[in-house]
């Protein structure tokens, strides 16, 4: 006698995959992944990527759509293809935030969802000197 599950396929683990196999085909730069379950309904995932130049982010941005749509998610939706210095790419789940570098550093979002419970930022988000004496 066999037994057969039907497993259950993860939807944050699909879209995680689509995009950064979205994220890769196009050569972003220093993606990083926050994984923000528990601390906020509006996601599971935050992934944070950056671009050379505006049509690099917006390219970057419209791959993971085609990666998501692909892969039978399509975003919710889009935001920022017009200027193109900041995509951001709404999966639901997953949300996708394609920057240019000097943008993705005036924000600092990255510091901000990596703040721990005791809202001290986690080693590796402290600002070097260097960096704060140039600001």
């Amino acid at each position: 006698m066999s037994t057969s599950r039907k497993t259950k396929t993860d939807p944050v683990a699909t879209l995680r995959k689509a995009v950064m196999a979205a994220l890769e085909e196009l050569k972003a730069k220093d993606i990083r992944e926050i994984d923000v379950r528990g601390r906020t309904s509006i996601a599971d995932l935050l992934v944070f990527a950056s671009g050379t130049s505006a049509r690099h982010v917006k390219s970057i941005a419209d791959e993971v759509v085609k990666y998501a749509k692909r892969a039978g998610m399509p975003p919710l939706g889009v935001e920022g293809e017009e200027s193109a210095d900041w995509v951001l790419v709404d999966l639901g789940d997953v949300i996708v935030h394609v920057m240019l570098p000097r943008v993705r550093e005036f924000y600092g979002l990255e510091r901000f969802w990596s703040l721990r419970g005791d809202h001290e930022p986690a080693a590796d988000d402290e600002p070097d000197a260097d960096a704060a004496q140039a600001g």
